[in-house]
């Protein structure tokens, strides 16, 4: 099972790198749920920062890394699941 971990930081403002750091702590916690794959992202203007462990089961390749974003970069997503 994978793990997923993020926040959001409304006040008092943090850098990306502050953000990077904190969220980095987070998902490393859950690495027993996803030892084969880690993935962060962070907006710093938002003050998102989202985090994931992956579990490879039934796709071994590197194309389920996440957080995935679209081809457009608008979209992102962190999830326990396949999309069919």
């Amino acid at each position: 099972m994978c793990g997923i971990a993020g926040f959001l930081n409304s006040s008092p403002k943090r850098t990306q790198k502050e953000l990077r750091a904190v969220v980095s702590a987070m998902a490393d916690t859950l690495k027993h749920r996803g030892p084969d794959d880690s993935g962060i992202w962070v907006d710093e203007k938002a003050g998102i920062a989202l985090g994931h462990r992956r579990l490879s089961i039934i796709d071994l390749s590197p194309a389920g890394h996440q957080p995935m974003i679209s081809a457009s970069g608008r979209f992102l997503i962190v999830f326990n699941q396949k999309i069919p």
